[in-house]
């Protein structure tokens, strides 16, 4: 329903300021993660799914070299020459619309001008990745208004390439699930080959919630770049050991607990979470499919501990909402979720317990912090297509 409202307003927009029907329209989602955190760059699996909530995105050819884009939420827009080279500017939306047009030229794509107007309900900065829905979603428009034949997984990779041109040195997973999710399925992606598989996601008696702590860290990307340095290091020790092991998907606890007096405490704790947490991902993967949610949610739980205690990248404010929904016998699952230092809790609640347990977590996190929860409900859709407005 929600995402009905999005849609005709974003046509009916488009229809308003352009005088006519758009050609495509293009719905692209955010993405939960139920679990695999921190592991995209440490050549292991992670288990995302694409979500209810989307970017919605109406396209037309214009017959011209300028292309007009209109971001409604912003209430801005810009016009830009499609023939000149792509540079960074100031205003940062911009700045992803700018690196897509680019991946799209350094791969050889000729385009021609395009109006496009697009709006969303993705909470920005809340670890639902709105900037790959973004990437993704407009890629994804292109591509279908000029016949370009680009392959799902290439609009992904190309998405990714788009991200780091803008300066954010992300993994593949936000993007491959916004673009291959699919409705009541996890993906889970070798982040080391790109092969993917699905699962299936009936969390049957339970419902996915989110709750946003509603606090951002300066931490984030200096922690982020030091654990990725910090990884490197306890993996080349770990090689210079044991030869056979090329990744930390080849290696077992036992080669890191053997290891744990030669490498620095911090070390140690990094290399000892990726390790567990790979493993995490099968096991879950095992649990989903046959249909034992209360084991998916015990491993959530010890996802976040790790995240907590060996990796380091949660906060007071993560922390006590996990602890606090660890006590709820209607809460089978709870982890931060994301790079950390802030964002969401996802969260496996019991159906009939939401509205208490959303209330008595929202007071208690107010009391305590002076900051008001965010709250998504949310449910695993379809990943980034066209939508039929006949």
């Amino acid at each position: 329903m929600m995402n009905d409202i999005l849609i005709k307003n974003t046509t009916d927009f488009y229809q308003k300021i352009f005088g006519s029907k758009a050609e495509k329209i293009v719905l692209s989602p955010g993405r939960i993660n139920i679990i695999g955190e921190h592991i995209d760059y440490n050549d292991g699996y992670v288990l995302p799914a694409a979500i209810d909530k989307i970017i919605c995105f109406a396209f037309e050819k214009n017959n011209s070299n300028k292309s007009r884009i209109i971001a409604i939420d912003l209430d801005d827009e810009f016009e830009i020459d499609i023939t000149i080279a792509m540079e960074l500017t100031d205003t940062v939306w911009t700045n992803y619309i700018r690196a897509v047009i680019n991946q799209l030229k350094i791969n050889g794509f000729a385009l021609e001008g395009f109006n496009c107007v697009f709006s969303s309900n993705i909470p920005v900065g809340s670890g639902l990745s709105s900037s790959a829905a973004l990437e993704c979603g407009f890629l994804f428009g292109i591509n279908e208004l000029f016949n370009l034949n680009i392959k799902p997984v290439d609009i992904a990779l190309m998405g990714q390439r788009a991200e780091h041109w803008v300066g954010i040195n992300c993994g593949i997973m936000d993007q491959f699930s916004s673009v291959m999710g699919l409705e009541n399925k996890v993906i889970k992606i070798d982040c080391r080959t790109l092969e993917y598989e699905y699962h299936n996601a009936d969390f049957k008696d339970y419902s996915l919630v989110l709750f946003d702590s509603n606090v951002k860290h300066e931490l984030m990307t200096s922690a982020y770049n030091e654990r990725r340095l910090q990884c490197e290091e306890g993996l080349a020790i770990i090689k210079s050991k044991f030869p056979d092991i090329t990744s930390f998907r080849d290696c077992k606890e036992e080669h890191i607990l053997e290891l744990q007096d030669v490498m620095s405490n911090d070390v140690f704790k990094r290399c000892h979470f990726v390790v567990k947490e790979i493993k995490r991902v099968t096991l879950a993967c095992d649990a989903l499919d046959s249909g034992d949610i209360l084991t998916v949610g015990k491993l959530m739980y010890e996802t976040h501990e790790g995240l907590s205690v060996d990796y380091e990248v949660s906060c007071a404010e993560l922390d006590l909402i996990v602890d606090t929904l660890k006590k709820e016998a209607a809460v089978v699952g709870c982890r931060l979720m994301g790079g950390g230092f802030g964002g969401c809790t996802i969260n496996l609640i019991k159906k009939g317990h939401e509205e208490r347990i959303k209330k008595q977590l929202s007071t208690l996190y107010f009391d305590a912090f002076g900051i008001e929860l965010k709250i998504y409900d949310v449910k695993i859709g379809n990943g980034t297509s066209l939508y039929n407005n006949n």
